[in-house]
């Protein structure tokens, strides 16, 4: 049985000699593994199309319920990645944040494209990283469930004022006279909660065209962070690493 997608190779594992196994958010069947075999071998037309964070076409054929790649043809390689370890290893975060939430053969073409976005935003050098890491995280989570509760205090239901705190555990804002005991808390001032409602809601398209003056961008940065690894209940080793690096 052989199948064509486009693909993005979110992680690749070495396998024997000259083989890779991939995990790839593909166009039409979701999250999916599948085996490149003699990709890492000198010419190998599978080599280019099945590298980390290269997004390809790929045809796939099945044998005894395992898929491998028949062939792989380049798309977009993010080229600007490549060039600077900082921006690279933010790029692998992105990977390992869809590799964690993207469900099994389940086609998530939002998800996609939002990882698609952000890969091309930041290897263009198109606006501050720091931006391009708030809107992923943010978005990712709505898109996967975990849309946060920011139109209003989950204590008392009344709107927001000037500045709210976050509850990362809970995705939900509190006046600060609301506040749950024994939860994390960040304030968030007026202009950064609209920036995180804004990453919620707007068009895919312009998620990135916020404009940021003014904005505490690290503080906003370290809400969403929280928020993901609350949820998702996972350290990422690749954010560590990214951490060290930029």
């Amino acid at each position: 049985m052989y199948k064509k997608t486009n693909a993005l190779i979110l992680r690749e594992v070495r396998y024997k000699e000259a083989d890779r196994i991939l995990t790839m958010m593909t166009q039409t069947e979701g999250k999916m593994g599948a085996k490149a075999p003699g990709a890492l071998r000198k010419g190998s037309k599978l080599g280019a199309g099945t590298q980390s964070l290269c997004y390809s076409e790929v045809t796939l054929y099945e044998y005894k319920g395992k898929w491998s790649v028949k062939e792989a043809v380049t798309l977009e390689e993010f080229q600007g990645l490549r060039l600077d370890l900082a921006r690279l290893s933010l790029a692998v975060y992105f990977a390992e944040c869809v590799e964690t939430l993207a469900q099994e053969g389940v086609p998530d073409g939002e998800m996609l494209q939002l990882i698609l976005n952000s890969l091309y935003a930041l290897s263009r050098d198109l606006c501050d990283p720091i931006k391009i890491k708030c809107a992923f995280e943010i978005r990712l989570m709505t898109i996967a469930g975990f849309r946060p509760v920011l139109e209003y205090c989950s204590g008392c239901g009344e709107e927001d004022r000037n500045t709210m705190l976050f509850a990362p555990a809970q995705g939900a804002v509190y006046h600060s006279d609301c506040r749950p005991a024994d939860t994390e808390l960040i304030d968030l001032p007026g202009n950064a909660l609209e920036a995180m409602r804004y990453f919620v809601e707007s068009d895919p398209k312009k998620l990135f065209s916020i404009d940021i003056e003014g904005i505490p961008l690290k503080k906003l940065a370290h809400a969403s962070e929280r928020y993901l690894i609350h949820q998702t209940e996972k350290n990422y080793s690749s954010l560590d690493y990214w951490k060290k690096v930029r």
